[in-house]
């Protein structure tokens, strides 16, 4: 058999060499509704305080707590958003809804559901202490006060947050735009009929989904049958509107695998094998310090490898430095077999029993069976140097969805 000219690449290594290349894009000032899921590039410090003003933290009445107990004068009302000319002095009360300022003279707030009004009074039936239900001015947040940092995911109440302190935009990582592209003469469009030795493509759709849940905006380039002219000017077009471009197929040692060659000829190919099943014929690039990914032609080949090189590269980029899945150890429910040569990658569903982590694979491991990934969340790691794992053997799982 021909021998690859490209030295095996331990995973770890193959990573290291790809982090090398991926930095996060330049930031980009994006507004408000535009802003969850991106990872925050600048530092967002108050210049006002949260509250800016004393408030009521529930609905009732402005007291003085000093009082206590008793019928109390109700002397007026504080709604939200208006401030009254009203002073609370003993013996009085007003009227205050959440979120309401605190009239002057009072100290605290006591809940509607310890008083009764009747004629104009109200009777205080528990006393409360100096500062009950009131939220103090910058008890949120005081002036000066860091409220994000720099490489932080914005989610909803950070998004909240900026809106709190006034921001309309905020300088984030931008979604890397990404270029996916099938090749191979057998693949067809999943709408159209399929001829002998003819399949539906179906890593083009699988890799655009993982894109996105990574973060990332796709661009379809369809599929290049396998001729060098067309490869090269669909590898062309795609680097020419895309930060990264994604392809799958072609990578093997087949006289049709011609991806390889390609990105030699135009750019430098930093590694072509990994020491890791599925995916081993995975190929990194770059073009014009563009990242190029040549992910192998077996669906589940090139979702794994995805998930262990593609997705940490997109993350990067968009300025995550806690890109890394969560890694458990769990219990094998069965045994497994694997290749004692390779780190291998076993699809698994991962359950929580009694505060116990168990695991079961999805059945048959084939790279080309993408069922042994649906319904999966985790990946089980299994190193090489042995080509069995008992039942009971305690194994590291990636997590790919919450147990």
């Amino acid at each position: 058999m021909p021998e690859s000219p490209y030295p095996l690449l331990s995973v770890a290594d193959a990573l290291r060499v790809v982090l090398t290349h991926a930095a996060p894009l330049a930031p980009v000032q994006r507004p408000l509704r535009e802003l969850a899921g991106r990872v925050l590039a600048e530092e967002v410090v108050a210049h006002a305080a949260l509250p800016p003003f004393a408030a009521a933290a529930k609905d009732g009445y402005a007291v003085v707590a000093a009082d206590g107990a008793g019928w109390r004068r109700l002397i007026g009302e504080q709604l939200a958003g208006a401030v009254t000319d009203v002073t609370v002095v003993p013996g009085a009360v007003v009227r205050i809804t959440t979120g309401a300022p605190l009239p002057a003279g009072a100290d605290a707030v006591v809940m509607i559901e310890r008083t009764v009004e009747h004629d104009e009074r109200v009777q205080i039936t528990e006393a409360v202490t100096a500062g009950a239900d009131v939220r103090p001015v910058g008890s949120d947040l005081a002036v000066g006060q860091t409220a994000l940092r720099s490489g932080q995911c914005l989610g909803p109440a950070e998004v909240g947050l900026l809106a709190s302190l006034g921001y309309t935009a905020a300088w984030v990582y931008p979604a890397p735009r990404v270029a996916v592209l099938s090749t191979g003469d057998e693949l067809r469009e999943p709408g159209d009929a399929v001829g002998p030795g003819q399949i539906r493509d179906s890593n083009r759709f699988s890799l655009m989904a993982a894109v996105h849940e990574a973060g990332g905006q796709t661009i379809d380039l369809g599929v290049a049958r396998d001729r060098p002219g067309e490869l090269t000017a669909r590898v062309s077009a795609g680097l020419h509107g895309a930060d990264v471009l994604v392809t799958s197929g072609g990578v093997s040692m087949g006289q049709l695998d011609l991806l390889k060659p390609l990105l030699q000829m135009h750019g430098t190919v930093h590694f072509g094998r990994v020491n890791m099943k599925p995916g081993k014929p995975l190929t990194f690039a770059t073009i014009a310090g563009k990242p190029v990914f040549a992910l192998p032609g077996f669906p589940v080949s090139s979702l794994v490898s995805f998930e262990l090189f593609v997705r940490p590269a997109l993350r990067t980029m968009q300025g995550d430095r806690n890109w890394a899945r969560p890694r458990v150890t769990v219990q094998l429910e069965h045994d497994i077999r694997h290749d004692p040569q390779r780190w291998e990658y076993v699809r698994a569903v991962v359950r929580r029993v009694d505060g116990a982590l168990f695991a079961a694979t999805t059945g048959s491991q084939s790279s080309g069976r993408l069922l042994s990934l649906v319904g999966a969340n985790a990946l089980l790691e299994l190193p090489p140097g042995t080509a069995a794992v008992m039942a009971g053997s305690p194994v590291t799982a990636m997590l790919l969805a919450a147990v």
